[in-house]
Formats: C-alpha cells, sequence, structure tokens
C-alpha cells in the first residue's frame, strides 16, 4: 500500500481537501465558488458542446457497422440476461439524486422561468430542464466511458483503468504513459468528491425524513451528524469483505421501494393528470434535446447566467465526475453485448426511468401549485431538503411513505459508498480487481471525511460548487478516451475487412 505512488498521491490530495473542508469549511467553499465561476464563465460552450459531442458519438456508434461489434469474443453470449442487465442498469440509475430531487428540482427552475413567461407555460419549461438535466446527456457521458472501458477491457485485455486505453492506443512511451497516469489520478479525485457530496445528500435526506417522522422541531446540525455516524458504521463492515451479493441485495431493496414509492403516487395521485404530463413533456423533450445540447443562453440576462452554471453546467460536469465509478459498473456487468445494444440500454433505459420519476413527482408539485394552489413553492424557498416529503404529506399515510424515502436513502448512499471504495481501490492498486481490505478502508475514511466537508457546508449550492471543482479536469480526458476508442475501432474494421 504505501509503496504505490498513484494510491499516495491519491489519497493525500483527497485527504487534503477534506482537512481543508473540515478545518476552514468557509474557505474551501469559496475558493470552489470562485474557481469553479471563472471556468463555466469562459468554458461553458466547451462543456455543453463536449457533452452533445458525446450524444451524438453514441448515436453514431450505435447506428453504424460498429454496434455489431462484440463487447467480447466474437462468439462470447452476454453475461446476464437482458431482464437482469436492464434491472442493474436501473439501479446504477437510480439513486439518493433522484429522491432528493424529484419534486425539489422542476419547482426551483419553474421559480426562475415563471418571471419571463406563464405559470402553465414555465412548468412545462421547468419539466424539459429537470429531463435534459438527468437524460440522454448525462446517460451519454457515463455510457460511452464505460463503453470505453468494456472495449478495451474485454476486446483488448487490458486492466479496468481509465488510463489503459491511452497507453493501449498510443504506446507506453513517456507522454501517453504520463497522461494516463495523471488520468487515473484525476478519475480517483473525481469520484471521490463527487461520491462525498452525494454522501451529503443522503444525510440531509434521511435527517428531514427523521424530524418529519419523530417530529423534531429544530434538531439542526446534532442530529446530521448522528446520521452521518450511523451511516460511516454501517458501511465500514462491507469493506472489510469482497463485494458480494449482499451489496446487490440492498440496492435492489432500495430500487423496489422507490419504484413501490413511486407507483404509489401515481395511482393515488391525480393520475390522468400526471400520465397527461408525462407524455406531454417526453414528446417536448425528444423534439428539443439535441437543440437544447447546445444551448448556452449567451444573450439572456445575469439571472438566467447564474441558473445556466448553476444547474445545467453543474450537472454536466457531475455527470463527469462519477462516469470513471459508473462506467467501470456498467462494463462490468455488459460483457458479452454487442456495442448497439450497450448504448441502446444504458442511454435509452435510465432515461425513460429518469422521465418517469420527474414526470410524476414534479406533476405532484406543479398541480399542487397550479390546481390547489398550495404553499409548496415556500417549502422549495426555505427547506430544500424537505420538499419531498412535504409532497409525501399531500397524500394518505404520509409517516409510512417518508420512511420508505428514509430507509431507500440510507440503502443508496451504503451501497454507492462501498461501491465507489471498491472502485477507488481498484483504480489506485493498478486494476486489481479485489483491492485489499485496507487500501478499500483507507477510500472509504476518505469518503466519509470528504462527506463530512459536504455536511458541514450546509448548502447543496456549495455541494455542487466542490464537486463541479473536482471534476472539470475530467472533461478533456473523456475526450481523449473517445479518441482512443474511435481510432482503434477503425483500425479494428480495417483488419477484418
Amino acid at each position: 500500500m504505501f509503496r504505490n505512488p498513484l494510491l499516495l498521491i491519491a489519497l493525500s490530495i483527497t485527504s487534503f481537501i477534506a482537512v481543508w473542508g473540515i478545518v476552514d469549511t468557509a474557505s474551501l467553499t469559496a475558493f470552489a465558488q470562485q474557481a469553479v465561476a471563472l471556468q463555466f464563465s469562459s468554458r461553458a460552450w466547451f462543456i455543453m458542446l463536449t457533452v452533445s459531442f458525446l450524444l451524438l458519438t453514441s448515436l453514431y456508434l450505435a447506428l453504424s457497422p460498429y454496434g455489431n461489434i462484440r463487447l467480447g469474443r466474437e462468439d462470447e453470449p452476454p453475461e446476464f440476461s437482458t431482464a437482469s442487465w436492464l434491472s442493474m442498469l436501473f439501479s446504477a440509475g437510480m439513486g439518493v439524486g433522484l429522491l432528493y430531487w424529484g419534486t425539489a428540482e422542476p419547482l426551483t427552475h419553474y421559480s426562475l422561468v415563471k418571471s419571463y413567461a406563464g405559470e402553465r407555460v414555465a412548468a412545462g419549461e421547468a419539466l424539459l430542464a429537470t429531463y435534459f438535466h438527468w437524460g440522454f446527456h448525462a446517460w451519454a457521458i457515463y455510457g460511452l466511458t464505460g463503453l470505453v472501458i468494456a472495449y478495451f477491457s474485454f476486446r483488448r485485455g487490458t486492466p479496468s483503468l481509465i488510463g489503459a486505453p491511452i497507453t493501449d492506443t498510443f504506446g507506453d512511451g513517456l507522454f501517453a504513459s504520463g497522461f494516463a497516469w495523471i488520468s487515473n489520478l484525476l478519475a480517483i479525485v473525481a469520484i471521490a468528491i463527487g461520491l462525498g457530496g452525494s454522501v451529503a445528500m443522503g444525510v440531509f435526506q434521511v435527517k428531514d425524513g427523521l424530524d418529519v417522522l419523530f417530529g423534531f422541531e429544530d434538531s439542526g446540525l446534532r442530529l446530521t451528524l448522528i446520521v452521518f455516524g450511523v451511516l460511516v458504521a454501517c458501511y465500514i463492515l462491507p469493506l472489510m469483505v469482497e463485494l458480494d451479493k449482499g451489496m446487490a441485495l440492498l440496492s435492489n431493496t432500495a430500487m423496489v421501494l422507490a419504484g413501490l414509492l413511486l407507483g404509489y403516487l401515481l395511482l393515488i395521485g391525480p393520475t390522468a393528470y400526471l400520465m397527461s404530463g408525462i407524455v406531454e413533456g417526453f414528446g417536448n423533450y425528444i423534439a428539443r434535446v439535441l437543440p437544447q445540447g447546445f444551448q448556452t443562453y449567451t444573450f439572456m440576462d445575469t439571472q438566467v447566467h447564474n441558473w445556466f452554471a448553476d444547474w445545467t453546467l453543474t450537472y454536466m460536469v457531475w455527470w463527469l465526475s462519477w462516469a470513471p465509478f459508473v462506467g467501470v459498473f456498467i462494463a462490468r456487468i455488459s460483457r458479452g453485448r454487442t456495442i448497439r445494444e450497450f448504448l441502446t440500454g444504458v442511454i435509452i433505459g435510465p432515461t425513460v426511468f429518469s422521465i418517469l420519476w420527474f414526470g410524476i413527482f414534479g406533476g405532484i408539485g406543479f398541480h399542487s401549485i397550479l390546481e390547489d394552489h398550495s404553499h409548496l413553492l415556500d417549502v422549495v424557498e426555505t427547506n430544500l431538503d424537505g420538499v419531498t416529503y412535504a409532497v409525501l404529506d399531500l397524500f394518505p399515510l404520509p409517516m409510512l411513505t417518508s420512511a420508505v424515502v428514509v430507509i431507500a436513502a440510507f440503502l443508496f448512499v451504503i451501497t454507492s459508498v462501498v461501491s465507489a471504495a471498491f472502485v477507488l481501490g481498484m483504480f489506485s492498486t493498478g486494476g486489481d480487481l479485489n483491492p485489499p481490505a485496507k487500501v478499500k478502508l483507507a477510500w472509504g475514511a476518505v469518503l466519509g471525511a470528504l462527506g463530512l466537508v459536504m455536511i458541514l457546508s450546509g448548502s447543496i449550492e456549495a455541494v455542487k460548487s466542490i464537486i463541479a471543482l473536482g471534476a472539470l479536469p475530467f472533461v478533456f480526458i473523456v475526450l481523449v478516451l473517445v479518441v482512443c476508442l474511435l481510432r482503434t475501432l477503425k483500425e479494428e474494421r480495417g483488419h477484418r475487412t
């Protein structure tokens, strides 16, 4: 462990960020926000061009003759059945983010857009923005990163590392090896910081749920830290053993709970209203998704520019920070699939689920505001962490459904941290498929510390800025990985013809 330079440097960088944030949270938050604002103001066009390029490249590969190439031997069947594979893709796409933002995000966008358009037009535009943030572009980032890892691992026999395609494509010369090493390092840092943000969101979600369930008036930071401590205690033990079916069981349990909650709200809520909104919103999204990917709001005012940076740009780099982690997971379960099957399943399946999720949770929010004239917007402005519970309180059995959200959020965070510590351990030990327990524990400790930093920041906006800061360098790395894939695919096709 102590003879591995990559591991030591990665642990040092992430530990430094964690210590800085714990000792002086305000300073780290201010630095992250200023640095990210500077990058967004000068490179917004580049970020949007990159994510649109990734989506268009995915579409090209899926429809071209390259789509027939199998991720493995030519005669190798898929490792998992299609139903199991899609189920695991949903598990990867589902998480505490959807539980947290289900209603809060569409209503936040609505609050801005209604000052530029009518209230009912604003609702449709708010859903479009939400679908865009969680839809095809996000999953193209995940899918193409995962495809690179899967292709080079299963087709070329390289280690499952971010830098492996670079050395395989350009050789092991000094420049290529150095860039590959830096890519591995930056991927590790991006994953660690991104997971720290998810830990914070999960803790906020669970804490507010406990406030609702037990009627706490002002539990404040004390209960938040108690929830955080229990979370850390719960994920330490799984880090000491191999990744097994137990973790899959926890993740699947959380998925089932989330699915039952979604079905309950659809049936008990204004079903016709929700389904009409989903159908209309889906059509609007399909019609505008590609142009929206090139939208930079150049000629709009400062308020819109700030919204664009705080939401769209932050989301795009957030998905980039998770791309190595989610990409490895997707690649691992996709051996034997063709490129066409891979990209179609990875990009379309989770996007449809996200549209259903936000269509139902967001639709309930809009029905509450536009038809019932409730004060749900006040909750969005004063207690963002509690919006989901405020929505559940509109329906029968609010205590039961709130308990479901608390349990699901807790399980999602545990499985995410354990899986991320495993992937970080694998990345930092040269691609070891079974990294030592002490390495996973070290990463578990760092992830916990980074989560604590995000919690102490006390602001979701601060959390998003810190995540974006860690992920920005990966914007350039993912483009190099795509170049490696396209170049190698072209060479393979040339050899086959």
